[in-house]
């Protein structure tokens, strides 16, 4: 079961992995339309978190690096959204017919 707490967790541990990636970045603040000094007040609100999560269920590579890089199961990710909030205002624009 994935609680609040965890969910909350693992997308801080996504949106600083979008920090460390400037290519990755740009393209979550260009399809969320946050700017970047925004990042870090945004980072409170549940969700923003479930936009970053959704954010790497929209690209699979993307997605497996982040698990990968950080021992996480893919599907912890989509619980980890519908924990936060499932549909969320962020509506990337999924590349390739991508989720």
């Amino acid at each position: 079961m994935m609680t609040r707490q965890s969910a909350e967790i693992i997308a801080v541990k996504g949106l600083q992995y979008l920090a460390g990636d400037s290519e990755q970045l740009s393209r979550f603040l260009a399809l969320s339309g946050c700017e970047p000094h925004e990042l870090r007040q945004n980072a409170n609100s549940p969700e923003f978190l479930a936009g970053v999560l959704e954010f790497f269920m929209g690209n699979e590579p993307t997605l497996l690096a982040f698990c990968a890089d950080h021992s996480i199961a893919p599907d912890d990710i989509g619980k980890a959204q519908q924990c936060l909030g499932g549909e969320s205002g962020f509506k990337p624009g999924h590349e390739n017919g991508e989720l």
